[in-house]
């Protein structure tokens, strides 16, 4: 926990005003969130924190490069990552997260730590597909249903057949309305 209390930002006292924040780690940091996703890598992130009477904004710059494993060769590559996020942190009663970038805190937090924030940033800007970047120059495994410009229709019937066989086919219940109408 010693690595995660780097994260910590206290909350409690500070003016209505803008503050700045940088942060910088390494692989202790992705080791000690338990997490499988990543092992190694070595980041900053520049933090802005502008506070007001109801709510705090958080924006994020993060920098730097994880180390994945290449799923076609299994050999380990570095993936840059530089990344801009946001969040905003809206005083309440209780703590509640409404959408990806929009959280509840309770109003008498003293204290928020952001390393949750930045390792879900760091997690969302790693590619699917990890290819090494070697392999990425190569002829890429090509979905055929994304070449396809317009989806093919076959049909075993004439068209011509099929439209006349639906205007003769009328629906009971709108037989039923046009006896009542009297036609």
């Amino acid at each position: 926990m010693k690595e995660l209390s780097k994260y910590n930002i206290d909350i409690y006292g500070l003016e209505d005003k803008q503050y700045a924040y940088e942060m910088e780690s390494g692989d202790a940091f992705f080791q000690e969130l338990e997490q499988d996703l990543i092992e190694f890598g070595h980041f900053k992130t520049h933090v802005v924190l502008n506070k007001s009477a109801t709510m705090i904004q958080l924006n994020f710059h993060t920098v730097g490069s994880v180390t994945l494993t290449c799923d076609r060769s299994l050999d380990p590559f570095e993936e840059p990552i530089d990344q801009d996020d946001r969040i905003i942190l809206k005083f309440g009663d209780h703590n509640e997260e409404l959408t990806d970038e929009i959280e509840i805190i309770n109003r008498n937090t003293t204290r928020i730590n952001v390393a949750r924030y930045i390792f879900d940033f760091i997690a969302l800007a790693l590619p699917v597909k990890k290819i090494h970047p070697d392999l990425r120059g190569e002829e890429e495994e090509i979905d055929p249903l994304d070449e396809a410009e317009g989806i093919l229709v076959y049909s075993s019937g004439d068209a011509e057949s099929e439209e006349t066989e639906e205007e003769e086919k009328i629906d009971p219940r709108w037989e039923a309305l046009k006896k009542l109408k009297g036609e």
